[in-house]
C-alpha cells in the first residue's frame, strides 16, 4: 500500500527556501489574491546558468500551470520580465557584423578582390602586405569574420517572450486582462551605448496582467485620485531602476510590485512572490497592509529577505520610514 505524504499548507507573512515547483503545490487552493514575480530572464545570471532555453521556457509554464489552483477566482497573476531577450545560440550563423563604422582602415571587400582576381594565387598574407594591414583585417572584409575567435563564438539570438507566458496563461486557465509597459532606468552598465549592432539600449521590461475566471472587485477607492491619474489608469509606468545590486543582481522597485499590490488587492489579501529575491514584494505587502508568501531556491536570497522583513517589522508603516528603512537597506550591502 502506498504511503502518501500530506503537508500542511503554507502559512502566510513567512518566505521558504526552496523549489518554486515544489513549494507551489503546497499552497491553499483558491487562497491567493495576487501573485506577482519576475523570473530568471535567461541572460547568463550565475542562478540559471544550468538552464538550456528549453528548460527555461518549460519552467515558466511549469509555474504558470501550478498557480491556476492556488489563485482567487478573479485573482490577478502579475509577471514582470523584459520582453525580448539576447542570449547565445550554438545554432545561430557564426558570421560577424561587417561595421564600417568602427574600420581603422578605408579598404573594402572590392578592393581586395579586385586585386585577388589580378592575383588568384595570392593568400592572405600576401594580400595584407599588399594594402599595408592586418592578415585579419582582409579576413574580415571578405568573409565578414575576426579571426581572432569571433568567427568561432556562438552568436547572439534575440527572442521575444509576451508570445510563451501568454500561451502558457492561456493554457493553464488564465486570460491576458492587461500589460504594462515598466520603463526604466537605461542599462548602460550592461549594454554599451556604442554597441556594434543596431541594438537598442535596454531600458523598459513588460507588466504581463492574467485573470482568473471569477468575480473581480473593481474599487477605486484603492488608490487616491493622484494615483489613478500618475499611474493606476495608465499603461506606461516610469519608475527608476534600483540603484545597487550589491546583495542581489536581480531586483526590481518596491514601488513596481507595490503598485500592483494597491490596485489589485485589499487589506489582508494574501500576495504570493514564487522568485522572492532580496524579498521586494514582501516590503511592499507589508507597507500596504497585506499578507505574503514567498519561496526562493538561492539561500542567500532567502536570508538577505528574512532580515529585510524582520527589519521593517521594526518600523512603522508609514511611508517616510518605509523610505528610509530601504535606504538604510541598501548602505548595509555596498557596492564592491
Amino acid at each position: 500500500m502506498a504511503i502518501v505524504k500530506l503537508f500542511r499548507p503554507l502559512a502566510s507573512n513567512q518566505i521558504y527556501h526552496g523549489d518554486a515547483l515544489q513549494f507551489l503545490r503546497r499552497i491553499e487552493q483558491d487562497s491567493i489574491a495576487l501573485s506577482i514575480w519576475s523570473p530568471p530572464y535567461y541572460v547568463g545570471k550565475k542562478y540559471e546558468q544550468d538552464l538550456s532555453f528549453q528548460d527555461w521556457k518549460d519552467l515558466l509554464r511549469d509555474v504558470i500551470t501550478l498557480h491556476f489552483p492556488i489563485m482567487k477566482p478573479g485573482g490577478f497573476l502579475v509577471i514582470n520580465i523584459a520582453d525580448i531577450l539576447c542570449f547565445k545560440d550554438e545554432n545561430m550563423p557564426k558570421i560577424m557584423a561587417e561595421n564600417i563604422s568602427r574600420r581603422k582602415i578605408e579598404l573594402t571587400q572590392a578592393d581586395i578582390l579586385k586585386v585577388k582576381k589580378q592575383h588568384p594565387d595570392w593568400n592572405r598574407d600576401k594580400l595584407a602586405e599588399h594594402f599595408g594591414c592586418s592578415e585579419q583585417t582582409i579576413d574580415r572584409r571578405l568573409n565578414g569574420n575576426n579571426i581572432r575567435g569571433g568567427k568561432y563564438q556562438a552568436q547572439t539570438r534575440v527572442c521575444l517572450v509576451g508570445g510563451l507566458i501568454e500561451k502558457a496563461a492561456i493554457d493553464a486557465g488564465f486570460y491576458l486582462y492587461d500589460r504594462r509597459i515598466w520603463v526604466k532606468d537605461a542599462t548602460w552598465e550592461n549594454s554599451r551605448w556604442h554597441t556594434i549592432s543596431y541594438r537598442s539600449v535596454d531600458e523598459s521590461e513588460y507588466i504581463y496582467v492574467f485573470w482568473k475566471p471569477g468575480i473581480t472587485k473593481v474599487d477605486r477607492s484603492r488608490l487616491t485620485k493622484e494615483e489613478w491619474v500618475n499611474w493606476g489608469s495608465r499603461g506606461v509606468w516610469e519608475i527608476p531602476s534600483v540603484r545597487s545590486n550589491a546583495d542581489h543582481d536581480s531586483k526590481f522597485p518596491t514601488e513596481l510590485p507595490r503598485r500592483a499590490i494597491k490596485l489589485f488587492t485589499d487589506p489582508d489579501d494574501i500576495v504570493l512572490d514564487c522568485f522572492m529575491g532580496s524579498g521586494t514584494t514582501a516590503l511592499a505587502a507589508l507597507s500596504e497592509g497585506r499578507r505574503y508568501i514567498g519561496v526562493d531556491k538561492e539561500k542567500k536570497s532567502v536570508e538577505i529577505a528574512r532580515e529585510a522583513v524582520k527589519s521593517f517589522n521594526a518600523y512603522n508603516k508609514e511611508p517616510e520610514q518605509m523610505d528610509l528603512l530601504m535606504r538604510e537597506l541598501e548602505a548595509t550591502y555596498k557596492l564592491k
